[in-house]
């Protein structure tokens, strides 16, 4: 047995017994278990971006995309995690997951809780207590603070096919406050369903404590957002076709995010949004082709111009090619569609974006990636550019050029 020079001090002092000690080494502590079986990861983004035309301050309306990154190098975000998985084998498993942020990014996420004043580059992406019950198959409850269940991309461009977000990504939901339940009906077919104090992504928000008055009134105590999803997986014996995903999910919640006074919610409104989404695999080794679409209807839209219908909507609609070309070297393509009757969502009623990366793994840990981006506001209206110099005409057509790299640990 080691003692280190304070334990032996004790020994010799008399304060302690050698056996009390050899007591304490064979029964470790509950944190140090705890923190032995907790890992840590996580990724640092950053990139180098060149806007195609002169003026910036009207750019592209997906997310993570502000003028302040056009035409210069950026840090993206930093994102750490710490997580203790459930233990398959223990029947009543507990763990926990912490998903922080900084950076610019961290701001634009803007999950910061009603008492406090912005983010200061700082966000909590994730924050749960997973726990495990032996009922069936095992039931899986996430407890705290998670991410959605919508969408083809997440919040991670190192876990998309393309740097860049795409318009359908840009309109659904990031993440949630409250509890979630997710079971595996058999090895092809999961669900998902959980209950939220709301659709957008502020910590602790309420319904009831938006900013409207009556007649538009804040929502009752009880209102609160739902949600759902079932991913149905091909089994191995489908051959070529074996790991390909088809998703589908549904949520209907209060959205602060949005702003306005108008509807009857004041100051947010009340958000349906449908999503479905595929991946599928193909008998070209290393080709995979992928499709959704995602669907926003508003109880009301914003006040702004042009915003006169009692309702609003906006969709999208997205194809993605991958393909693998060597060990290292690799192709992602998107093509995509969306409108909306509030111009404002993508900064412009109607657009059309494509986009191609290439990515090659040239160090270890590191993604390097190039992506060009083309957006066409396909309204006819000149959306983009403006800016410096202030006699910088707006555009319809919007062109990017990006070096994406990212370090995963």
């Amino acid at each position: 047995m080691k003692c280190n020079a304070w334990t032996l001090g004790l020994l010799s002092a008399g304060l302690v017994s050698l056996p009390a000690v050899m007591h304490a080494e064979e029964k470790p502590s509950s944190v140090l278990t705890a923190l032995s079986a907790t890992t840590l990861s996580g990724y640092v983004d950053t990139s180098a971006q060149w806007n195609f035309g002169t003026g910036n301050a009207n750019v592209p309306g997906y997310a993570w995309n502000s003028s302040s990154k056009a035409d210069g190098f950026n840090l993206n975000v930093i994102e750490l995690n710490l997580e203790k998985t459930v233990d398959a084998a223990d029947q009543w498993g507990a763990g926990y997951k912490v998903s922080l942020l900084a950076g610019p990014d961290a701001t634009a996420f803007n999950t910061h809780s009603p008492a406090a004043f912005g983010n200061a580059d700082f966000a909590v992406k994730q924050a749960y207590v997973a726990l495990h019950a032996p009922v069936g198959n095992g039931l899986d409850f996430k407890v705290g603070v998670f991410d959605t269940m919508m969408g083809y991309e997440v919040f991670e461009s190192i876990n998309n096919p393309n740097v860049t977000r795409s318009y359908g990504y840009t309109m659904q939901p990031t993440t949630h406050t409250g509890i979630s339940a997710t079971y595996q009906v058999c090895d092809a077919v999961s669900a998902s369903a959980g209950i939220a104090n709301t659709y957008g992504p502020t910590i602790n928000g309420r319904a009831f404590q938006n900013a409207g008055t009556a007649p538009q009134g804040p929502m009752a105590e009880s209102y609160k957002a739902y949600m759902a999803a079932m991913t149905f997986t091909a089994p191995t014996n489908m051959g070529a076709l074996a790991g390909s995903t088809l998703t589908a999910s549904i949520m209907n919640g209060f959205d602060s995010a949005i702003g306005g006074t108008s509807g009857k919610n004041g100051n947010g409104f009340s958000q349906t949004s449908l999503y479905v989404g595929a991946t599928v695999a193909t008998p070209v080794t290393g080709l995979k082709v992928g499709a959704c679409y995602d669907y926003a209807a508003l109880n009301a839209q914003p006040s702004g111009p042009g915003t006169t219908a009692a309702s609003g909507y906006a969709n999208a609609v997205g194809a993605y090619i991958s393909y693998q070309l060597t060990e290292k070297l690799s192709a992602y393509g998107r093509a995509e569609y969306a409108s909306s009757t509030y111009a404002a969502t993508f900064g412009a009623s109607k657009v059309i974006e494509g986009t191609a990366t290439l990515q090659y793994d040239l160090w270890k840990n590191v993604m390097s990636r190039l992506e060009f981006r083309w957006d066409h506001a396909a309204n006819d209206v000149n959306s983009y550019g403006g800016g410096t110099p202030s006699a910088a005409p707006n555009r319809d057509n919007a062109y990017m050029l990006m070096a994406d790299f990212a370090y995963k640990f």
